[in-house]
C-alpha cells in the first residue's frame, strides 16, 4: 500500500441534538433523553447515550423508542439552536484550515495537510479541536484521522463518545482486513446482508472479490468497494458543496384521510419550505412529494417544470396537484414532506493540493 499524501480529520459530535439539550439543561442530564416526535407520533431525530443503552437510535418509531426505554423523555427539536452551535464549531475548523466539507449539522471532513496554525500533526490538530470544542462549546467530540476520507469517517467512530483513534497508512490494511463489511462507509444494510450471505463478513473477505464481479454485483459501487478495501480512497475534502435541494416535512399528530385536510396541512409546510427558498435564495425546476402513510409505507411523486418554481403561488399549484394525483388515500397520512431541487446552477470544480510524504 503506497503512502498516501493528505492529512484528513473527520470530527462526528457527540449525540449532538441530545448533547445541546442537556447542556442548556441540567434536569435533563444523565437521563435518556431524544429529540423529535413525542411519545406517540414521529420518529426520533437524536438519542442521547442513557437512551442507546436501551437500543434507541436516530430514525426509529417513537412508540418504538419509548417500548424500549419506558422512562424515555421527549424534547421538541430547536434547530436555528442547533444551527448557531454548528456554525460556532465550523469556526473553530475554519482557524485551521479552509478545506473544511460539512456533511450535516453535526460532522465534517477536515484536511489539514497545509493548515493554518498549529503543529504539523493532524493528530495533535484534531486533539486541540476537540479541547476547543469542548471548552467553547461545552460539548464533545470524537475524531478519526487517517489518510482519505473513507478511513477518517470510520476512525471517528471507534471510540465514541470524546474519542480520537488514528489510522496510519501503515496500518491501514490490516485494519481494513479486520474491519466488519456492515462498517465500511458506503456499505449500507442491505448490501452488508448481500454480502454476509456469500460468506463475506470483513474486508479480508471482500478483498478476495475482483472488481469485475463487484460491478456484477453492485454496479459502479462495485469499484468504490474494490478501491476502499484497499485503502484507496482519493476523493478530495470539498471546501463549499453547492446545495443541491430543499425541503420541509411535518409529521401529524393524527392520521388524515381527506383531501382537504392533507391540504391544509400542505399549506403549512409550502409556507416553511418558500421560507427556506427566500432565504438561500434557491429555485428550482423539480419538486418532490413525500407521503409516510400510518403504515410506514412512504412514497415519493416528482413534477418537473419547464421554468423554475420561483413564486410561492407556482410552489402552491404545483404541490397540490401531486398531492391530488394520489387521492383517493385509503390508508391514513401520517407525514408529508416538499423538496425542491434541480436548481440548474454551475458546480465550481474544487482543486487539491496533495504533499508527498
Amino acid at each position: 500500500m503506497e503512502a498516501a499524501a493528505r492529512k484528513i480529520i473527520h470530527v462526528d459530535m457527540d449525540a449532538f441534538f441530545a448533547s445541546v439539550e442537556q447542556r442548556d439543561n441540567p434536569d435533563l442530564r444523565g437521563k435518556p433523553v431524544v429529540v423529535g416526535g413525542d411519545s406517540n407520533r414521529g420518529v426520533v431525530a437524536a438519542a442521547s447515550y442513557e437512551a442507546r443503552r436501551f437500543g434507541v437510535k436516530s430514525a426509529m418509531p417513537s412508540v418504538v423508542a419509548r417500548r424500549r426505554c419506558p422512562d424515555l423523555i421527549f424534547v421538541r427539536g430547536n434547530f436555528d439552536k442547533y444551527k448557531a452551535v454548528s456554525q460556532q464549531i465550523r469556526q473553530i475548523f475554519f482557524e485551521y484550515t479552509d478545506l473544511v466539507e460539512p456533511l450535516s449539522l453535526d460532522e465534517a471532513f477536515l484536511d489539514v495537510t497545509f493548515a493554518k496554525k498549529g503543529k504539523p500533526s493532524a493528530t495533535l490538530i484534531a486533539r486541540e479541536i476537540k479541547r476547543r470544542i469542548k471548552d467553547e462549546t461545552g460539548l464533545t467530540a470524537s475524531a478519526g484521522v487517517s489518510y482519505c476520507k473513507f478511513l477518517a469517517k470510520i476512525a471517528s467512530d471507534e471510540k465514541k463518545p470524546d474519542g480520537l483513534f488514528v489510522i496510519t497508512p501503515a496500518e491501514a490494511e490490516a485494519f481494513i482486513e479486520k474491519l466488519e463489511v456492515r462498517k465500511f462507509f458506503g456499505i449500507g444494510k442491505v448490501t452488508a446482508e448481500k454480502l454476509n450471505r456469500q460468506g463475506i463478513y470483513f474486508g479480508a473477505d471482500l478483498k478476495q472479490l475482483d472488481q469485475q464481479e463487484l460491478v456484477r454485483q453492485f454496479g459502479k459501487s462495485g469499484v468504490y468497494y474494490y478501491n476502499i478495501v484497499r485503502g484507496l480512497d482519493d476523493r478530495p475534502v470539498i471546501s463549499s458543496r453547492e446545495r443541491k435541494s430543499l425541503g420541509a416535512e411535518r409529521t401529524f399528530g393524527t392520521d388524515y384521510y381527506l383531501l382537504r385536510d392533507l391540504m391544509e396541512q400542505m399549506q403549512k409546510i409550502e409556507e416553511e419550505l418558500w421560507r427556506r427558498l427566500e432565504r438561500a435564495q434557491k429555485y428550482g425546476r423539480t419538486l418532490t412529494l413525500k407521503i409516510k402513510f400510518a403504515d410506514f409505507e412512504q412514497i415519493t411523486r416528482s413534477k418537473t417544470l419547464l421554468g423554475k418554481i420561483d413564486s410561492e403561488a407556482v410552489l402552491h399549484q404545483t404541490a397540490n396537484q401531486l398531492l391530488q394525483n394520489e387521492e383517493p388515500f385509503v390508508k391514513g397520512v401520517r407525514l408529508l414532506g416538499l423538496t425542491l431541487s434541480n436548481f440548474d446552477e454551475p458546480q465550481q470544480e474544487a482543486v487539491q493540493l496533495t504533499l508527498e510524504f
